[in-house]
C-alpha cells in the first residue's frame, strides 16, 4: 500500500506515549480526516466519543480541526493508551507548525507525558504492592 501521504511536500510529524503505547503522528494539510493505522479513526476508536475527544483536543482547542489531515501509525497497549498517545503527538507536531501553538497547547496540559506506568511485581507479592494473607500461627 503507498503511503496517502508520499506525494505531499509539507509533512508535520511528532511522536506521542502513553503506558506502553506509542503513536507517531503526521500531520499534512487537508480537509481533517483521521486514519489511524489505515483504518478511518471513528473505527478504530470504537466510536467513542471519549477517545476522539482526546485525540483531536489539541487541533479542537487551537481551531484547526478541519484544516489538517492526521494519519496515525499507532502500537502497543490498549485504546485508552493509544488515545492519549495520540494526543501528545499531535499536540507535539503542530508545534512545529507554528512555534506560537506551544504557548497555548502547553496551558492546556497537551504537552505533558503522562508518566504513569504499570508496577512491576515483586517476589514475595502477589501483585506489585498486594501480600499474601498474614497468619499469626
Amino acid at each position: 500500500m503507498i503511503a496517502p501521504f508520499s506525494n505531499s511536500k509539507i509533512i508535520y510529524s511528532g511522536t506521542g506515549r502513553r503506558k506502553t503505547s506509542i503513536a507517531r503522528v503526521k500531520l499534512i494539510p487537508g480537509s481533517g480526516k483521521l486514519i489511524i493505522n489505515g483504518i478511518p479513526g471513528e473505527l478504530y476508536l470504537q466510536f467513542s466519543p471519549n477517545y476522539l475527544r482526546v485525540s483531536c483536543a489539541p487541533l479542537k482547542t487551537l481551531g484547526l480541526r478541519n484544516e489538517y489531515d492526521v494519519y496515525v501509525k499507532a502500537e502497543g497497549g490498549g485504546l485508552t493508551g493509544q488515545a492519549d498517545a495520540i494526543r501528545l503527538g499531535l499536540a507535539r507536531a503542530l508545534c512545529t507548525i507554528n512555534p506560537d501553538n506551544r504557548i497555548t497547547l502547553k496551558a492546556s496540559g497537551f504537552l505533558t507525558r503522562d508518566a504513569r506506568v504499570k508496577e512491576r511485581k515483586k517476589y514475595g507479592l502477589r501483585k506489585a504492592r498486594k501480600a499474601p494473607q498474614y497468619s499469626k500461627r
